[in-house]
């Protein structure tokens, strides 16, 4: 009887802990032109530990991701799709990475330069 009485509890403690696992869903730009741009965004983003989905809309250029923040972050999300050629709001990828993206891919990153660079409304 305790035996049963105590894997009830067990049980419930349990399933209890699953249910308060911190999921959170952002949504931000990432930079893309193709399918082939899509693929490689969700795949990246999803290649992140715990993070669970990853849909990214070509017309809107928005990605929304859900994650497991006891697991990971948004900022380490940013980190993986800028290491695969895309720029986001956090994260500017590395030029060679980005120069070797296949032609249909490119995008326009004047946008991004200035953010990066705070030269947004500066003429030299």
């Amino acid at each position: 009887m305790k035996i049963k009485v105590l894997s009830l509890v067990s049980m419930f403690l349990l399933g209890t802990s699953m249910v308060f696992a911190q999921t959170k869903t952002e949504k931000f730009e990432v930079k893309g032109s193709c399918g082939m741009c899509e693929n490689r965004i969700e795949k990246a983003a999803k290649s992140v530990d715990g993070v669970t989905t990853a849909d990214w809309n070509q017309e809107t250029k928005m990605l929304e991701v859900s994650f497991d923040e006891s697991k990971t972050t948004v900022h380490k999300v940013h980190m993986a799709i800028a290491k695969v050629g895309h720029d986001t709001p956090m994260h500017k990828a590395k030029d060679e990475v980005y120069n070797a993206l296949p032609e249909c891919c490119k995008y326009d990153r004047t946008e991004a330069n200035k953010k990066v660079t705070g030269q947004e409304g500066h003429k030299h």
